[in-house]
């Protein structure tokens, strides 16, 4: 919890973090983020330099990490809700006019029941838009290297971009926070900060109660068991077929 960093926006209004390179930083931003339990760093990661690299570029890594899997956490935590409350597209998931799975109130069994070539395409997906992210270029540092954690790199076209027109960014697509106050971008920042970190929880609350009944009290039997495996991205284990394992 400590590893995340003040937030400050960008001079071409895009919201963007600076960087905080010391543990007095991330000590600050804790006390903004949390005023009651303020700066907590059990191991002592503020301090701690990874690979051989500097603790700046450590605490950009942990920052960028920590922000990330927020995100990430927002998007299964809202995504759980929706499809265990039975909401899905109407249309053909697949070109074979295979429709969307129904959870019926279990989203785990809905992934288990998606086709693993469905599944490569969103793994496709995720890939480019990792590798999209650790780029760094003169107009876009990486967050180990003097960069913005959090900061997603705008889609370019041409010669040193994307070889075909990309009219739509992945972060604010619209151009919303054009005009929005360097005070108003900061607390929103700090907001998607708090906001993830209750995501991780959230989610894996939920897949703790399905899997092992009675861990999360207060959602003893409100969600279904759920017997598969969560953390795998795929019903049969493939790696494992290789040495004879199921």
């Amino acid at each position: 919890a400590g590893s995340a960093a003040a937030f400050a926006p960008a001079q071409t209004g895009r919201a963007a973090t600076a960087v905080s390179e010391t543990k007095a930083d991330l000590e600050v931003l804790a006390k903004k983020l949390n005023p009651v339990l303020g700066f907590y760093d059990p191991l002592n990661l503020a301090e701690a330099e990874f690979w051989g690299e500097s603790n700046e570029a450590t605490i950009g890594f942990l920052r960028h990490a920590e922000i990330k899997h927020g995100r990430i956490a927002m998007f299964a935590f809202v995504g759980y809700i929706a499809h265990a409350n039975g909401f899905k597209f109407p249309w053909a998931m697949q070109m074979d006019g295979t429709p969307f799975p129904d959870a019926n109130g279990n989203p785990p069994a809905l992934w288990d029941s998606v086709s693993d070539d469905a599944k490569w395409q969103i793994f496709s997906l995720i890939g480019f838009l990792e590798f999209w992210s650790e780029l760094s270029t003169p107009n876009h540092k990486h967050y180990m290297r003097g960069g913005k954690p959090g900061d997603y790199p705008d889609f370019t076209s041409g010669m040193e971009g994307i070889p075909h027109p990309v009219p739509f960014n992945l972060y604010d697509p619209f151009r919303f926070s054009k005009n929005m106050s360097e005070e108003k971008k900061e607390s929103r920042l700090r907001a998607e900060i708090n906001n993830g970190r209750a995501a991780q929880l959230g989610i894996l609350g939920f897949l703790s109660a399905q899997c092992a009944e009675g861990s999360v009290p207060l959602l003893t039997g409100v969600l279904p068991h759920y017997d598969g495996e969560p953390m795998a991205p795929f019903v049969t284990n493939y790696m494992g077929e290789a040495f004879g394992m199921q």
